[in-house]
């Protein structure tokens, strides 16, 4: 359902969206071709993969294979890297829109203080990069 909902969302608001289907047993090496044709293909403007991947897939390294350019989750080294530095990047969109309900409940965030509960590369870690 959740990833359906974002399929229905991007064409809902104009764009066009390809969801690909792989079997749980898919190797390795036949995601990271995958992740390179889409990389090279100049009408693909976005990359998402859909985690948790099976326990043979790491994660890192397919994560790591989307261009920094297309990785529209902000999981790239580069991207973590740029929002851990303050520089413009992809931000995860979960701790991002909890930015903008705290700024739009609180105004402006300056001074006040703030717990993160959790260190995810998802959520967490995202989301104190961003109140700092």
């Amino acid at each position: 359902v959740y990833v359906r909902n974002k399929g229905k969302q991007t064409v809902e608001v104009g764009m066009n969206s390809v969801e690909h289907k792989l079997d749980v047993d898919t190797s390795e090496a036949d995601l990271l071709a995958l992740v390179q044709q889409l990389n090279e293909d100049d009408s693909v403007h976005g990359i998402l993969v859909q985690l948790p991947l099976p326990d043979h897939l790491d994660s890192d390294l397919v994560i790591n294979s989307i261009s920094p350019a297309k990785d529209v989750d902000g999981f790239h080294i580069s991207n973590v890297g740029l929002l851990g530095t303050g520089q413009k990047s992809m931000v995860p969109c979960t701790p991002l829109g909890c930015l903008m309900m705290l700024r739009d409940h609180h105004g402006s965030l300056s001074g006040l203080n703030a717990v993160v509960v959790g260190r995810s590369n998802i959520v967490g870690k995202p989301m104190a990069q961003l109140l700092l």
